[in-house]
């Protein structure tokens, strides 16, 4: 019996001697080995199968599409008329300007899923602004395009439908604030040198002669046949001829060049815009704000020469309403008046 319990508590102070130590490593190469190894990036939070749940937990029955205008009732001839050709009747809706807000996984492939279907319906996209939202894992496009009511509204579903689309909502008929980006290169020579400003590569120096740049050789004698040429096609059309504008001095020009300069600079400020780039040539503007303001602003630097512009899409973010100024409307339309107040009879 002794033996019985002597062996039961050696095997019980091996149990519990193999559970407690942990092998040592008398060398650091193993320790080098493991915190050699680079950091792993973080798991992402969600996949596209995410949105799905998240439209399955919100599921419910849709609002019916809007109402399509039909045009007058037709006779039986014309019926059957238009049952032969596979005419419909087309609709009366007007087409107007809708702005989708959607929000998206961020994976590759979703820019070109939505853009396909509506390309397949034949939308024209106006504008197209995607970019990364304060969640690390959702984007938000914000499209404009053109259509009418109940064709947009089938499309925003068959958006919404997607696999890693969030949700696709419809900013046309809601408050919402609106800006755009603008950057444009203007000319401070004016609009007399702007084409050839525009032959003068990417400094924008004017030339007055780009055909001599295509003879290699400084040879005087094809020099002197092209001007004879020039002068030659010239000679029926004086004032043809004399259209370009004269050589400037030096301080002609650096008088014309502070004159516009200021110009744009004061055009700019009136439109909230400023200059962000002032070179030998032209200058780059930057503004932002609505399209009709970003489009009249453009209208006005015309006249000054616009070398290139470039345009961000429409942004919208819609307005948050006033609680307790809707209180107070419902207050003053429904509240009792007072019979002291009223004038008398």
């Amino acid at each position: 019996m002794a033996n019985v319990l002597a062996n039961a508590s050696r095997a019980r102070f091996a149990a519990a001697t193999n559970g407690a130590l942990r092998p040592r490593h008398f060398s650091s190469s193993i320790r080098r080995q493991e915190s050699s190894n680079p950091p792993k990036p973080p798991k992402p939070i969600d996949d596209s199968t995410s949105a799905l749940e998240y439209k399955r937990t919100l599921r419910h029955r849709p609002p019916p599409l809007p109402a399509m205008d039909l045009p007058r009732s037709r006779s039986a001839e014309e019926a059957v008329t238009n049952i032969l050709y596979n005419t419909p009747p087309p609709s009366l809706q007007p087409f107007k300007k809708h702005v989708l807000n959607c929000l998206v996984q961020n994976e590759p492939g979703v820019l070109s899923r939505v853009s396909g279907i509506l390309a397949g319906r034949g939308f024209n996209i106006d504008s197209l602004v995607v970019c990364r939202t304060e969640i690390r894992d959702l984007s938000r496009m914000c499209i404009v395009l053109r259509g009418q009511d109940g064709v947009v509204e089938q499309a925003r579903r068959q958006l919404e439908d997607l696999v890693p689309v969030w949700a696709v909502l419809d900013y046309t008929d809601t408050h919402c604030i609106e800006r755009e980006l603008l950057l444009a290169k203007v000319s401070i020579l004016g609009p007399e040198y702007l084409e050839e400003q525009l032959l003068g590569g990417p400094t924008h120096e004017p030339r007055r002669h780009p055909h001599h740049s295509v003879l290699p050789s400084a040879d005087p004698k094809l020099e002197r046949e092209a001007q004879l040429v020039q002068h030659f096609e010239h000679s029926a059309d004086p004032e043809g001829a004399a259209a370009g504008p004269p050589p400037l001095t030096p301080s002609q020009v650096l008088r014309l060049k502070s004159d516009n300069l200021q110009s744009i600079q004061v055009l700019s400020a009136q439109f909230g815009g400023r200059i962000v780039d002032v070179s030998e040539h032209s200058v780059i503007v930057e503004m932002c704000g609505k399209t009709k303001r970003v489009e009249a602003f453009l209208a006005l630097l015309k006249p000054f020469g616009l070398l290139e512009s470039a345009r961000t899409g429409l942004m919208v973010m819609p307005r948050t309403p006033f609680k307790h100024t809707e209180e107070a409307d419902d207050a003053e339309e429904g509240g009792a008046v007072d019979a002291s107040l009223l004038p008398p009879g």
